[in-house]
């Protein structure tokens, strides 16, 4: 009896068990497929006809068809050694729809396709429905954390005969709780109003101002955000155990309110106990790294200042060559003091890395060669972050870029070697006009111009002009070669011929004919400094109007041919991030021009200009200018009339109108113009986002003027001062910059004449 059942069992174990005994498949047919391929299928199957498989891989190939989620259900069977799946296919979506929502309140147009784009549920893709399900749960739950806890959403599916499924999501929002409280407890080191300041939301401000800010509006994401704002407050001062896990959002479903404990457990103050550095200091030594440390032992651990200190080693260490030197903090609480703490600065310079190529993208007009003359480092030479970001400034403040970026890439095979790649985007650098205009301040014109700063994309300078208006008649042309020789020496001509009628600008009433040429040549002192001298000689004739009254003008006009010859010597200085926008650095250019001794013209100017960017919160910029001009006579000889400064409008003090500032003539009012003029500009810059314009070539300005002209030195009063205010947009166009400003006076007399609107092509801020 016992042989039999050992015989039956081990029948049913070669039988049974035996893989050998597997089932054979000769052939695998597919039903019920439209959209999705056989060969798609063949693909994922983890075999082929004339393998033998069995029961459980059957399971396990519909499971892995299944997770394409391709298909609504798929079945198998087998008949005489086919394996025949049946396939009923997912449907196409034909559409999704929100409905029904407060447009901006949650859900907008850009968050509805990210949604949809997530979760793979744009029009014509494979209908899933877990996809589905999940959508619907974000969706619930953004509702929630935006306190609309009585949302409800409902869902409408339909197919049509093309196995195509329409998909309506209809919300019924409800009613947003607000917060109604926002309690602060535990508190000793920052006051109530300094903790709330970290928030974006809280109590509603006075209901008028509510109704804009919202600030009752409850947030998750704000909420958060408010609570790592504050705790890293805690952590720049040395509280670095304080906790906030006791914090409470009660939602009141009485009456729709939110209510906010913020309970704050600060902890104890840390101090600074003990520094430390382990690692390779080379090539700093352990006395240079110790003296670039701000934080002391015995002063409070402020992190923000610490993570400061271990930037500027890093920095050290890149600017030297180590690009991939890695400085790490460790912080460890004292064992016999423990409010002490033990700090240890690991230095790891790694290895020194060199610049293998440089390689120029983007640049489809300017020439290699205009950039890497503004390079501060060469091929084959030591990295330096230094000299990269010092690269890029200069790049930039070229001007024929919108934008400026470098990367580095490093090299497979040589791990002390990388490319650095710079990308650049082109923008106008000039323009090209011929036609008829008409100008408020040149009137009708004819005219043909060229001002190319970077002409066939060489970095040199062309501009030409031929114009013929009722104010101004003219024939010029200048260029300029910013790299004349191997040492950055710079060189400028021009020839110009012209009649100005200024009775048409707003200005004395006399008409003027020029023609002469000038030569400069530039020397640079270092990169953002240099030195340059200009050669200037025209003849002039000149006829006088009748308003001309003061007998300077009369002695003037009484010898109206003069050779003008002059000489002028000017300072630069400029270390500007970039051209169009800057957000730091200075800008400073002096300069002063003198008559020559074989001119018929005895005079001077001496004109300065000082510009200082700084950066400011939220990525906006301080900006502060002055600028002053002085011009006199020499010799016993009065400053030609028609060499004064005019001022008021765009260029000078906005919201007045142009050359409307100084002296005026008694007998028709108008400008006289002056020999000494004072303008101040200071204002922020900062990105559209908050209104919604995300465009980086477009900034929002706000801005005070100031400014005086007085007709001569002695005659200089600040009580002559006038000033506005204003807004604007400057913006990079693909034609380039323009600038449309609004300003009205706050300082100003009743005989000022006042233009609150002005627009002005090449504005920069």
């Amino acid at each position: 009896m016992k042989t039999r059942l050992l015989s039956f069992l081990l029948l049913l174990f070669i039988f049974g068990f035996n893989p050998s005994n597997a089932l054979e498949i000769k052939n695998i047919q597919t039903l019920g497929l439209e959209r999705v391929s056989r060969g798609t299928i063949l693909a994922y199957l983890p075999f082929e006809a004339g393998d033998d498989i069995s029961q459980e891989t059957i399971q396990k190939s519909i499971k892995i068809l299944g997770d394409t989620k391709l298909f609504a259900k798929i079945s198998a069977s087998i008949s005489e050694k086919v394996l025949t799946y049946n396939f009923v296919e997912n449907p196409t979506i034909k559409y999704i729809e929100f409905l029904n929502y407060e447009d901006d309140a949650i859900l907008d147009d850009d968050l509805i396709n990210d949604l949809k784009t997530n979760f793979k549920l744009n029009n014509g893709s494979i209908f899933a429905k877990t996809n589905l399900d999940s959508l619907i749960s974000e969706l619930k739950n953004l509702y929630i954390d935006n306190a609309y806890y009585d949302a409800k959403i409902d869902l409408k599916t339909s197919l049509d005969n093309q196995n195509r499924i329409e998909i309506d999501i209809e919300i019924d929002e409800g009613e947003q709780a607000k917060i109604t409280s926002f309690l602060v407890k535990g508190n000793n080191v920052f006051s109530e109003s300094e903790v709330l300041k970290n928030f974006e939301i809280g109590e509603p401000d006075f209901f008028l101002l509510n109704y804009f800010t919202e600030k009752d509006s409850f947030s998750s994401r704000l909420y958060q955000a408010g609570i790592e704002h504050l705790i890293t407050k805690y952590h720049d001062i040395g509280y670095l155990d304080v906790d906030l896990s006791m914090s409470k959002v009660n939602f009141n479903k009485k009456n729709k309110s939110i209510e906010i404990s913020l309970i704050i457990s600060e902890g104890p103050q840390y101090i600074i106990g003990d520094i430390a550095f382990k690692g390779v200091f080379s090539p700093l030594s352990l006395e240079q790294i110790d003296k670039k440390i701000s934080s002391k032992v015995g002063t409070i651990f402020e992190r923000k200042k610490i993570l400061k200190d271990i930037q500027v080693i890093t920095d050290i260490y890149k600017d030297n060559g180590y690009a991939n030197a890695d400085i790490k903090l460790e912080a460890i609480k004292n064992k016999d003091n423990l409010t002490n703490l033990s700090l240890t600065i690991d230095v790891d310079p790694r290895n020194l890395v060199y610049v293998n190529r440089i390689v120029i993208n983007g640049n489809n007009r300017t020439q290699d060669s205009v950039i890497r003359r503004q390079m501060m480092l060469y091929e084959g030479q030591l990295y330096s972050r230094k000299d990269i970001n010092e690269s890029i400034k200069r790049i930039k403040r070229l001007g024929y870029f919108s934008n400026v970026d470098s990367q580095l890439k490093y090299l497979e095979n040589a791990f002390d070697k990388v490319d650095l790649i710079i990308d650049v985007i082109e923008t106008k650098t000039g323009e090209f006009s011929v036609g008829i205009s008409h100008s408020n301040t040149t009137g009708a014109s004819l005219n043909f111009g060229l001002q190319q700063n970077n002409i066939f994309g060489t970095g040199n300078t062309f501009n030409a002009a031929l114009s013929n208006s009722e104010a101004v008649k003219e024939f010029s042309f200048y260029f300029r070669d910013p790299y004349f020789n191997n040492e950055g020496h710079s060189i400028s001509y021009g020839y110009f011929d012209k009649v100005l009628n200024a009775d048409n600008i707003d200005a004395s009433s006399y008409k003027i004919s020029e023609s002469g040429f000038s030569f400069g040549y530039g020397i640079p002192l270092s990169q953002d400094s240099n030195i340059s001298g200009e050669f200037r000689i025209s003849d002039l004739k000149l006829t006088c109007g009748a308003n001309l009254a003061s007998i300077d003008e009369v002695v003037q006009c009484s010898d109206p041919n003069n050779t003008d010859m002059t000489t002028t010597f000017k300072y630069s200085f400029n270390s500007l991030n970039d051209y169009i926008f800057p957000t730091e650095g200075e800008l400073f250019n002096s300069s002063i021009m003198l008559s020559l001794p074989f001119s018929d013209l005895k005079y001077f100017k001496f004109e300065t200009q000082f510009s200082e960017y700084i950066p400011t919160f939220s990525s906006n910029t301080f900006k502060f200018s002055s600028r002053l001009k002085y011009a006199s006579g020499f010799g016993g000889d009065e400053l030609p009339f028609y060499k004064r400064y005019f001022e008021g409008g765009t260029s000078s003090v906005r919201g007045f109108d142009f050359n409307s500032l100084g002296a005026k003539y008694a007998s028709d009012n108008s400008p006289k113009g002056g020999e000494v003029s004072l303008i101040s500009t200071a204002g922020i810059s900062g990105s559209m986002e908050k209104i919604g314009i995300e465009n980086p070539n477009m900034k929002f300005i706000t801005f005070v003027d100031a400014g005086l002209l007085s007709d001569k030195a002695s005659d200089f009063d600040f009580s002559d001062t006038r000033a506005s205010t204003g807004v604007g947009i400057n913006w990079l166009t693909p034609v380039g910059p323009i600038g449309i400003h609004y300003a009205f006076p706050i300082i100003k007399k009743s005989t000022d004449s006042v233009e609150n609107f002005s627009f002005s092509l090449g504005a920069k801020f």
